[in-house]
C-alpha cells in the first residue's frame, strides 16, 4: 500500500516537473522570438534603378490624398509624399476647387475644376487600387463611400497601351508617374532632365502596365520619402507654398 502511494506521488511530481519544463521551454522560445523580431530591420522602402529611371516601392498599408497641407516629416506613418493632381491658380488660401478634377481625400468627395488633360484616374479603397481611363466618376464616388481616396490626372500608359500625349514630346523636364509595374504599385521618376518622349519610352521599355502622370512643375515637385532607417530623404526641396494636394503612402 505504502509502495503504491509512493509510486503515485512520484508520478505526480514528475508530471508537475514535466509541466514546469514545458512552461519554461515556451517562455524561452517566446523571449527568443521577441529578441529576433527586435533585431530584424523593417523595410519600409524599396528602391530600384535602371539606366533612365528611379523606381520607388513604398511598403505601405494605406494610400491617401492629402489636401491643403502637406504631411509633416515628423509623422512617422508617412513613407512617401509627392504632388498628385495639377493646381489651377497661385492662391494664398487653399480651395478644393483649385485642384484639377474631382477628387476624394480621407473618404470625402470634393469638386475640383475641369481639366482637359485629366484622361485618367487612380483610386484606392478597401485595400485595393485601380487605374481608370476616361469615365471614372462612379469610381470616385465608390472611393468616397468606402473611406478611400482618388484623383484625376493624365494617363500616360493604360493596360500596356501608350495614350495620346497631352504635352509636347520634345519638352525637357524631370518627370514622374504613379505606376503599376509587375503587379506592384510604385512611383517612377526620370533620372534627371529628359524629354517627355524619352520618359515615355523608358516606361514602355521596362513594361509598365499603367502609368498616371504626377505634377512635377517647379515647386510642385517638392517630395520626400522615409528610408529603412527611418530617416527622411528629400527628393526635391520646397520652393513655394502654392501646392494643393499630395499622394501619400502610409505604413
Amino acid at each position: 500500500m505504502y509502495r503504491q502511494s509512493g509510486a503515485i506521488m512520484l508520478v505526480i511530481l514528475c508530471f508537475k516537473e514535466s509541466n514546469m519544463v514545458k512552461r519554461f521551454f515556451l517562455i524561452v522560445c517566446a523571449l527568443l522570438s521577441i529578441s529576433i523580431s527586435y533585431g530584424q530591420k523593417v523595410n519600409v522602402m524599396r528602391i530600384e534603378t535602371t539606366n533612365d529611371l528611379i523606381i520607388y516601392y513604398p511598403q505601405y498599408s494605406d494610400v491617401d490624398l492629402a489636401c491643403g497641407k502637406m504631411p509633416e516629416k515628423t509623422d512617422t506613418n508617412v513613407l512617401f509624399c509627392c504632388e498628385a493632381a495639377f493646381t489651377g491658380e497661385l492662391l494664398k488660401e487653399f480651395k478644393h476647387s483649385n485642384i484639377a478634377g474631382h477628387h476624394v481625400s480621407g473618404g470625402k468627395f470634393y469638386k475640383g475644376y475641369s481639366c482637359r488633360p485629366n484622361t485618367g484616374c487612380f483610386v484606392y479603397y478597401q485595400n485595393k487600387w485601380k487605374f481608370l481611363l476616361h469615365n471614372y466618376a462612379a469610381e470616385l464616388k465608390l472611393a468616397a463611400n468606402n473611406g478611400g481616396m482618388g484623383f484625376g490626372q493624365n494617363m500616360i500608359i493604360y493596360d500596356g497601351e501608350t495614350q495620346p500625349s497631352f504635352r509636347k514630346l520634345q519638352s525637357k523636364f524631370e518627370y514622374r508617374a504613379l505606376c503599376e509595374y509587375h503587379g506592384k504599385l510604385c512611383v517612377i521618376d526620370s533620372k534627371g532632365v529628359v524629354s517627355y518622349a524619352s520618359f515615355i519610352n523608358s516606361l514602355e521599355k521596362i513594361g509598365v502596365t499603367h502609368a498616371l502622370y504626377l505634377d512635377m512643375g517647379r515647386g510642385w515637385n517638392h517630395s520626400w520619402y522615409r528610408d529603412n532607417k527611418g530617416t527622411v530623404v528629400e527628393i526635391h526641396p520646397k520652393t513655394h507654398s502654392y501646392t494643393t494636394n499630395w499622394l501619400v503612402f502610409k505604413k
